[in-house]
């Protein structure tokens, strides 16, 4: 079963970190990669750079409309996210109960769905 770990945290407070605290938290985060790798449950896994580098665009009765970041509106942003190929939910949870970046954000457990109806 394929579960996406999202890692999310209040805009700008990566950027407000101090400099060593952030490599810190980027080195716990590569080591729990790490873990996922060799444990056999990874499929990918990636940092996302800030919202201000994000377009958002949306389509509603024929009018497009293209928003350029940073997001002012948002009270989260998406860190980094991690795809995980587990046995069962409770496998997976067990991961994210184990993610550093609870710490300091939110962990969200989504199963992928394998359709957007489910």
């Amino acid at each position: 079963m394929s579960f996406m770990l999202l890692m999310m945290e209040a805009p700008g407070k990566r950027q407000a970190r101090p400099l060593d605290e952030g490599q810190a938290a980027y080195a716990r985060m590569m080591a729990f990669q790490e873990k996922l790798r060799t444990n056999g449950v990874l499929v990918t896994g990636e940092a996302l750079k800030s919202d201000d580098h994000a377009v958002r665009i949306e389509n509603y009765g024929g009018k497009r409309t293209v928003s350029d970041g940073p997001f002012t509106e948002s009270k989260e942003i998406i860190g980094g996210f991690f795809l995980l190929n587990c046995k069962t939910r409770d496998e997976a949870l067990e991961y994210a109960h184990a993610c550093p970046a609870s710490e300091w954000g939110i962990v969200e457990l989504r199963e992928v769905a394998s359709s957007c109806y489910e």
